[in-house]
C-alpha cells in the first residue's frame, strides 16, 4: 500500500511541477530561445493549447500576438488580441500588465495593418466604446478616424477625418496620442508643418523618427493605399546621409551583420497592373522582381512585389541606393 501511495504521490508531483512550468512566463521566455521569430511564434501556439489557467493563457495569447505584428502578420495578431480579450482574467504574474480594453485597441489596430476596416469596427463597437479610461477614448478616436481614412477610395473622402483629427490637437483629452493624430496629418495632407511639430514637442518618439527618416513605414494597407492630398517629405534622417556614407555603412553592416532574408518587399497593390509596372520598373534595373497575391480577411486580393536577395546579400542596400525603400519578409 505504502508503495501504491508513494506511486501515486509521484505521478502527481511530476503533473503539478509540469503544471507549475506552463506559465506565461516560462513559456514566453523558451520562446524567446528559438533560433527564428517564426519558431517561436509556431512553440507558442503548440503550448497556448496547454495552458488551463486563464490569466496565463491570456498573456501568453498577447505575447503571441505581439511576435504576430513583428512579423507583419496583422491577420493573425489581431486574432490573437482578439483571442486574448475574450478571456475574462486578470494579469498574469511576472508579465506586462494590460486591460482587456487595452488589448482590444490592439486587435483594431492589427486589423487596420491589414486593410480590414471592417472587423477593426466591430471591435470599436463593442463594450470598450463605454470605457471610463480617457486615454483608451482617446485611442477609439483615433482610431475610428484611421478606419475612415481606410475607407477612403479617393482623395475627397478624407476631407472629413482630417478635420476631426486637425479638431482633436486642440483637445487635451487627446494629448496621449496626439504623435500619432500629427504623424496621420503630416502623411495624408505632406504639410510640413506637422512633421515639425512633431519634431519640436516629441523629438524622441518614434513618429520623430519616421519623420526625420531615420524610421521607414512597413507597406501595409492602411498606410500606402489611403488617399492622400499632398505628398509627406522625411526630412534630414540617416536615410538622407551622403553616398560615401552609405557606401561605408553598407559595408560595414554587411561585414557585422549576415544577410537574413531571401525576398524583400517593395509594395502591395490593390491592382495588378500598378503591381506589374513597379515589377518591371526594377527588373529593367537589374533585380530578380516578381509578383504573389495575398487575400485579406477584408476579402482584398492584394499584389505584392517582391525581389530575391542575391548570393552577396546586398539587393537591399542596391534597392534603397536606386531609391525604392523595402523590407525583408522572409
Amino acid at each position: 500500500m505504502k508503495k501504491l501511495v508513494s506511486a501515486v504521490f509521484a505521478i502527481f508531483l511530476s503533473v503539478s511541477v509540469f503544471a507549475a512550468e506552463l506559465t506565461a512566463s516560462f513559456v514566453t521566455n523558451e520562446a524567446a530561445k528559438k533560433e527564428s521569430v517564426g519558431e517561436s511564434v509556431s512553440y507558442l501556439k503548440t503550448q497556448i493549447f496547454k495552458m488551463t489557467v486563464a490569466s496565463e493563457k491570456r498573456a501568453a495569447y498577447v505575447f503571441l500576438a505581439s511576435l504576430q505584428e513583428q512579423m507583419a502578420l496583422y491577420d493573425d495578431a489581431q486574432k490573437s488580441y482578439a483571442q486574448a480579450a475574450a478571456i475574462s482574467a486578470g494579469n498574469a504574474e511576472g508579465m506586462p500588465k494590460k486591460s482587456n480594453e487595452q488589448i482590444v485597441l490592439d486587435a483594431v489596430r492589427c486589423a487596420l495593418s491589414a486593410g480590414d476596416f471592417a472587423t477593426a469596427d466591430n471591435y470599436l463597437n463593442s463594450a470598450v466604446r463605454n470605457s471610463k479610461n480617457p486615454e483608451v477614448q482617446a485611442y477609439i478616436k483615433l482610431y475610428t478616424q484611421w478606419s475612415a481614412l481606410c475607407k477612403a477610395d479617393k482623395v475627397e473622402d478624407i476631407q472629413e477625418p482630417v478635420v476631426m483629427l486637425q479638431a482633436y490637437l486642440k483637445v487635451e483629452s487627446m494629448n496621449a496620442v496626439k504623435p500619432a493624430v500629427l504623424l496621420t496629418l503630416w502623411y495624408v495632407t505632406g504639410d510640413k508643418s506637422y512633421s515639425q511639430q512633431i519634431s519640436k514637442l516629441y523629438p524622441k518618439s518614434i513618429e520623430s523618427n519616421i519623420v526625420k527618416g531615420d524610421v521607414q513605414l512597413l507597406p501595409t494597407p492602411f498606410w500606402f493605399f489611403v488617399p492622400k492630398s499632398g505628398e509627406a517629405e522625411q526630412g534630414t534622417g540617416s536615410f538622407s546621409v551622403t553616398e560615401e556614407k552609405k557606401s561605408l555603412d553598407s559595408e560595414k553592416a554587411a561585414a557585422e551583420v549576415p544577410a537574413k532574408f531571401t525576398k524583400w518587399q517593395l509594395g502591395l497593390f490593390k491592382t495588378e497592373s500598378n503591381a506589374k509596372l513597379l515589377s518591371d520598373e526594377v527588373k529593367a534595373k537589374g533585380f530578380d522582381s516578381y509578383i504573389t497575391t495575398e487575400k485579406r480577411a477584408s476579402g482584398t486580393t492584394y499584389y505584392i512585389v517582391l525581389v530575391r536577395e542575391d548570393k552577396n546579400g546586398t539587393v537591399a542596400d542596391r534597392l534603397r541606393s536606386s531609391g525604392y525603400d523595402c523590407y525583408g519578409v522572409e
